[in-house]
């Protein structure tokens, strides 16, 4: 039996298509167990990759041009919307620490499945607590608790352990994914090369 991890943040559009695709390529490869990871991509910037803040600073405007086409041409095959969000990067830490807590109430997919359509395709900013509180509702978590426990010492160390695992590992950037412990993949368009190993 193949383990996969697929560390995500919701904050990322590429990790909007890679979450829905790897909920796709489970349904075709049911043996398989697939762990989600949630963890802060903005600290995995900050520690090894600043090329990214350099890019938002000083864009190529043709493969900006280029990269807003790729993504709808993903969005097509995927099967979901994304748009503009107004607010763009958004701070996603209570989002992801809340993903700790639907994982106790074992609603992590809905959850964040939930969160990645408020954000990229409601366009919402998930960043605020009624947005959020939209969020928990509709996958019918208790939001005073939740709230509560977001702002709890051990699921901010759990985010925070995440982080820090993944860039220990070698990992760079959202979504990335390992198939068995060391086989890593970075990428949504990575899945098909990581099914072909299953």
């Amino acid at each position: 039996m193949s383990k996969i991890e697929f560390f995500f943040d919701c904050s990322s559009p590429w990790t909007y298509l890679g979450f829905e695709s790897m909920e796709q390529l489970r349904e075709r490869h049911p043996t398989a167990t697939v762990e989600y990871r949630p963890f802060l991509v903005g600290g995995v910037f900050n520690t090894v990759n600043g090329s990214v803040y350099a890019n938002r600073e000083n864009p190529v405007p043709a493969k900006q041009a280029y990269s807003k086409k790729d993504l709808q041409d993903w969005c097509r095959y995927v099967g979901i919307e994304i748009g503009e969000p107004p607010v763009f990067p958004v701070n996603s830490v209570k989002a992801m620490r809340g993903a700790f807590v639907a994982e106790e109430a074992g609603c992590l997919i809905d959850y964040s499945r939930a969160v990645f359509k408020k954000y990229w395709t409601d366009l919402a900013d998930i960043s605020q607590i009624d947005v959020l509180k939209d969020v928990v509702t509709s996958v019918g978590m208790d939001a005073v608790s939740y709230f509560t426990k977001i702002a709890e010492q051990p699921y901010k160390d759990r985010l925070r352990e995440n982080t820090e695992e993944v860039i220990k590992r070698g990992g760079f950037g959202s979504p990335t994914i390992f198939l068995d412990e060391t086989d890593m993949y970075f990428g949504n368009d990575r899945l098909p090369v990581l099914e072909s190993k299953l």
